[in-house]
């Protein structure tokens, strides 16, 4: 295998599929990507046999073949090698990467035992890659990293109420998405998938993209132009998420958002070893608060309007920047019941969207 391709285009492809590569596997041949060359194009994928990512691209190829090398060190490589063309070439022993004065030779790791990259059967839909990818950045967020509740760390997809919804959780915050009138799943459909695999798709999204979505059994898969991802599902039933978002909200709190998140980004200072902000909710506005033991206090006010009984509710500052940050719109409503009920952050100007956040018990 042999072919000449522009540095920066190369180590894109090489960067994303490499994300899917798995480098503690125990087969060698996972910590790799596989290189296939068919006239002038390159397809470079990645695997864990979980999740796959496949990219094609055009490349000047001379001569055919297929080869699989260490996925971070072939990476690395041409990254930083100088601006301009780069040239492989592939031996089923030893492959040659050169560019600028530089040249290196890798060994080549056998390429039989690499998985095919998948290829499912069902109906394709296609959905708007803008849309999409600003519902993945509201909800992927919220999902949990811990591996041992691995039921939550998907986003659960639901045909809902003539649409689609999206919604993730981690018991702490929970974070939800309509898409009225998106038809992408059938009527009733649930699938859960994982989160790394949506996280991987919304990287490749532009506004003017459109995604092909095809759901089997157990797979889904999504092609964005040359990009093609495919994840298995989560078998574990998403929880009941209906149960938990609350009623009847008799507190309501709208404030500007950019105005908040600078006031929480300094009071959070003082927000130490896991300690919470408090918001001291009254006729008057807002008042921050932070304090740790060992440093002091920290106090803000900030313009705000408020209608509701007085309140103070403490929340991870973390979590509760992470929904600000995503709720897309220049004011917010942050609604409330007590302060041991969960709080609604919703955007102004949005029935779409809501992250809800559980408060910290403090004495």
């Amino acid at each position: 295998m042999k072919f000449r391709c522009e540095r920066d285009v190369l180590v894109e492809a090489l960067a994303a599929a490499g994300r899917a590569s798995s480098p503690k596997a125990q087969l060698r041949v996972l910590s790799g990507l596989r290189f296939e060359l068919r006239g002038d194009r390159l397809r470079v994928t990645g695997s864990d046999l979980e999740l796959t990512v496949t990219i094609d691209l055009d490349v000047a190829g001379s001569d055919d073949g297929i080869a699989v090398l260490p996925a971070k060190l072939v990476t690395d490589i041409v990254r930083n090698l100088e601006p301009g063309a780069v040239e492989v070439e592939t031996t089923p022993e030893r492959s040659r990467i050169s560019g600028g004065r530089s040249e290196f030779t890798l060994h080549s790791i056998p390429h039989d035992e690499f998985p095919s990259p998948p290829e499912l059967e069902g109906e394709r839909v296609m959905v708007s890659g803008a849309q999409f990818a600003d519902g993945l950045r509201q909800v992927v967020g919220a999902a949990s990293t811990d591996e041992s509740r691995r039921v939550l760390t998907g986003v659960l997809l639901a045909a809902e109420a003539g649409g689609l919804r999206m919604v993730s959780t981690d018991s702490y915050r929970l974070a939800f998405r309509e898409f009225p009138g998106t038809t992408v799943l059938a009527e009733g459909q649930r699938v859960n998938v994982p989160s790394r695999a949506l996280q991987e798709l919304a990287r490749s999204l532009e506004s003017d993209d459109e995604v092909e979505v095809v759901l089997a059994d157990n797979q889904v898969s999504f092609r964005v132009g040359g990009f093609h991802l495919a994840s298995w599902l989560i078998k574990d039933e998403f929880p009941d998420y209906d149960k938990l978002i609350p009623g009847e909200m008799p507190n309501e709190l709208l404030v500007d958002r950019q105005v908040l998140q600078d006031a929480i980004r300094r009071v959070r200072l003082m927000a130490r070893n896991n300690s919470p902000i408090h918001l001291s909710m009254t006729e008057n506005g807002l008042m921050l608060t932070a304090k740790n033991a060992e440093d002091g206090e920290a106090n803000e006010e900030v313009d705000a309007t408020y209608s509701g009984e007085s309140l103070v509710v403490a929340f991870n500052p973390e979590y509760l920047m992470d929904g600000l940050e995503v709720a897309g719109s220049d004011e917010v409503v942050l609604q409330t019941r007590d302060p041991q009920k969960p709080a609604v952050l919703r955007p102004v100007g949005s029935e779409d969207f809501l992250y809800l956040l559980m408060p910290v018990r403090v004495s």
